[in-house]
């Protein structure tokens, strides 16, 4: 029976994480598209770094808790010698400004690497995952391009059974297993179509599906699995004035067995500097953003996710900042030319 109840509780909390939160949320995707799609790797001309923290529904004891590191580039630069307008930055000047964009060109062909180091924690379940990447990118037409990727890796799924607790007294050898580990291998694969004023991509994680397993002297159980992922995501620009661009954006994720959801997104810049931004999570939760291209090597994100569903009478919403560096960007651009 002990063991039985063992079984009973930790099969419910594998099916929470299958058919709820299996994979991460991110309110500044649109800030690191990478995190979700890997044809993006390589799109700039230079390696683009990405230190990200999520601390979500604060106030719950054992919430989400995200952190990643991605790094992507293109496997070889262009060897273009001139400085892009963005590098010049003149005071009281946009340098991305309309009549920038009227000369934007199709990508030449080139293959982008990328590496993607990730840890998420929700309650005694923690997931550590680590992919290489491989992607290419082509020209459709004169200002459109297109990319794919693929990202292949491990991820361990495991279980720290010492932070179980039970009303009734169980087995001391089961309360204490330690830490159980399931350890297996992951794809994820994407396509990603930009130009000068829109981008729209399509993506899967999770693809080869799994079982959560744990194993131990004292305990076996089996029941949970991994499943894959789908997120379509697309955006437009529209210039307000030649200082302010406006980016609605959405993303809609569908999982197996759950309702589709759809964030929708807006997100306001000014110049090449600072933006403002918006987001809605249908019945989840509403979130606010603000970025600043601190130089054309370190720019820094911050959101604040307001709850709106029943979670929202014991937590304090969720926190996540983004910390981004341009390493080799010799031609001095404050913000990227394909992504916003």
């Amino acid at each position: 029976m002990k063991r039985k109840a063992f079984c009973a509780i930790v099969t419910c909390l594998i099916c929470f994480a299958t058919f709820g939160q299996q994979l991460p949320h991110y309110t500044q995707y649109v800030l690191n598209n990478f995190i979700i799609n890997p044809a993006v790797a390589g799109i700039e001309n230079y390696t683009d770094v990405k230190i990200s923290h999520r601390h979500q529904w604060v106030g719950i004891d054992g919430a989400p808790v995200t952190t990643y590191l991605t790094i992507q580039g293109p496997l070889r630069k262009s060897d273009y010698e001139r400085e892009t307008a963005t590098g010049f930055h003149a005071s009281g000047e946009n340098p991305r400004g309309k009549a920038y964009w009227q000369d934007y060109e199709k990508a030449d062909p080139h293959a982008g690497l990328g590496l993607t180091i990730l840890n998420d924690r929700t309650g005694p379940l923690n997931r550590f995952a680590a992919y290489g990447t491989y992607s290419y990118h082509i020209g459709l037409s004169a200002k459109t391009s297109l990319a794919a990727g693929i990202s292949a890796g491990i991820q361990n799924t495991s279980l720290n059974a010492g932070k179980l607790f039970f009303d009734v007294p169980v087995d001391p050898a089961v309360a204490g297993s330690g830490y159980l580990d399931r350890l297996s291998p992951d794809m994820n694969a994407g396509l990603w179509l930009y130009s000068a004023n829109y981008f729209a991509g399509l993506s899967a994680q999770n693809i080869i599906p799994s079982k959560l397993k744990f194993a131990a002297d004292t305990v076996k159980l089996a029941g949970g699995r991994q499943i894959p992922h789908l997120f379509l995501t697309a955006g437009y620009r529209f210039f307000v004035t030649d200082d302010i661009t406006f980016l609605p954006s959405t993303l809609i994720k569908y999982v197996t067995s759950t309702p589709v959801s759809f964030d929708v997104n807006a997100k306001f810049q000014y110049q090449d500097f600072l933006w403002v931004g918006g987001s809605v999570r249908y019945k989840d939760s509403w979130a606010a953003m603000v970025g600043l291209n601190i130089s054309n090597a370190i720019n820094v994100g911050y959101s604040y996710d307001f709850t709106t569903s029943q979670l929202n009478t014991v937590s304090r919403g969720s926190h996540e900042i983004v910390i981004g560096f341009l390493l080799g960007n010799k031609y001095g651009d404050w913000c990227p030319r394909n992504l916003w």
